[in-house]
């Protein structure tokens, strides 16, 4: 599984992009694994505005991963 972040969310952990070799199975269970490796991090993806993308395509909710998803986090965003 690839993870990315984007934006301040990757200055937050420090990285950029991340191979995981034993992937969660569920978005819920890839933010609470982030969440123990990084506080921040984990507190950085609750804020209001975050968004998620399942192999490019924006997700809401808790969904099953497979083991060769790409999950992007991807900062709030303004239009102008």
């Amino acid at each position: 599984m690839r993870v990315l972040l984007f934006g301040p969310l990757q200055d937050v952990a420090g990285w950029r992009e991340r191979t995981l070799a034993s992937p969660p199975p569920s978005l819920a269970a890839l933010k609470a694994a982030l969440r123990r490796d990084d506080l921040a991090l984990g507190q950085a993806l609750d804020r209001p505005g975050v968004q998620t993308a399942v192999d490019k395509a924006i997700v809401r909710g808790d969904i099953p991963l497979s083991a060769d998803a790409e999950v992007a986090f991807l900062p709030p965003m303004s239009g102008g």
